[in-house]
C-alpha cells in the first residue's frame, strides 16, 4: 500500500486494483453496484446493508430513514475499469478519503463474494493514493482518469482510438462507468460534485475539451506519460 500525506483541502488521486490481476467487476449489474457505491457509501452515516437497503429506491434515492447525507470526500472525477479503478477525491474532513476507501473496498468485496460465492478480499492492497498540489498535474491526471483509461476499452486499444479519435470521442460518451459522460454532456450528477467550477477549471470549457483531449493523447502516446509517471500511480 502507497500513501502520501494529505490534509483537508487536498486533491488525491486513488487507485484500487484487483488482486493478481483478477476482475472486480464482471457484468454491468456489478458495475452499476459500484456506481451506487460511490454515492451511498460517500457518507458519514453507516448501514452495513446499504445494498439491500436501496433495492427498492431510485439508483440515487436515499431511503427515508437515513439521516441527511454528509460526504466524507468530494469527489471530482471517477472512471471503472474490469480490474481496476481511479478516483480524484478531495479531503474534505480529516480521516475522510480512507474511511470512503474503507467502505468502498469492503463493501464490493462482501457483494463480489456473496454472488460469485468467492473468498476473501478481491483487492491486491488497500488503495494507492498520491497528493496532487500542481495545477499542471491535477489537469493531467483529470486526462488520465477521464480519457486515457477510458479510450484504452475502445475497440482496439489505445492505439486505434488515437487514429480514430472523432469515432472513439463518441464512444466516450456511451460509457456510463465514467464520469467523462457527464462532464461533456453537462448533465447533473449526483456522484461528482462541481459546485464552485473546480472541475471545469481543470479540464476547460466542454466545447473546446475534445481538441484539447486530442492533443494530450497525441503528447502522451509519444512519451508514455514519463513526466506524469508517479502521479499515474501504474505503468502507462
Amino acid at each position: 500500500m502507497r500513501k502520501d500525506a494529505y490534509t483537508v483541502d487536498s486533491i488525491i488521486h486513488v487507485t484500487k486494483r484487483g488482486t493478481r490481476g483478477m476482475d472486480i467487476v464482471r457484468d454491468d449489474a456489478d458495475r452499476r453496484r459500484f456506481v451506487k457505491s460511490l454515492f451511498f457509501l460517500n457518507d458519514v452515516h453507516s448501514d452495513p446493508h446499504w445494498h439491500e437497503s436501496t433495492a427498492e429506491t431510485g439508483m440515487f434515492e436515499r431511503p427515508a430513514h437515513w439521516p441527511e447525507q454528509e460526504p466524507l470526500v468530494r469527489v471530482l472525477a471517477w472512471t471503472l475499469l474490469s480490474n481496476h479503478f481511479h478516483l480524484l477525491l478531495q479531503e474534505i474532513r480529516e480521516g475522510g478519503t480512507a474511511k470512503f476507501m474503507q467502505k468502498l473496498g469492503g463493501s464490493m468485496s462482501m457483494c463480489f463474494n456473496l454472488k460469485y460465492k468467492e473468498k476473501g478480499s478481491i483487492f491486491q492492497s488497500a488503495y494507492h493514493a498520491r497528493a496532487v498540489t500542481e495545477d499542471a498535474h491535477i489537469q493531467y491526471l483529470m486526462f488520465y482518469i477521464l480519457i486515457k483509461n477510458v479510450l484504452e476499452m475502445y475497440p482496439g486499444g489505445l492505439a486505434k482510438a488515437y487514429l480514430r479519435f472523432d469515432d472513439a470521442w463518441e464512444w466516450t460518451k456511451r460509457y456510463h462507468f465514467s464520469s467523462l459522460p457527464g462532464f461533456i454532456s453537462g448533465e447533473h450528477s449526483p456522484i461528482v460534485d462541481m459546485a464552485d467550477g473546480l472541475i471545469a477549471d481543470m479540464l476547460g470549457q466542454r466545447d473546446s475539451f475534445k481538441e484539447e483531449a486530442r492533443e494530450l493523447l497525441s503528447a502522451h502516446m509519444s512519451s508514455h506519460g514519463k513526466e506524469f509517471q508517479g502521479l499515474m500511480l501504474e505503468s502507462w
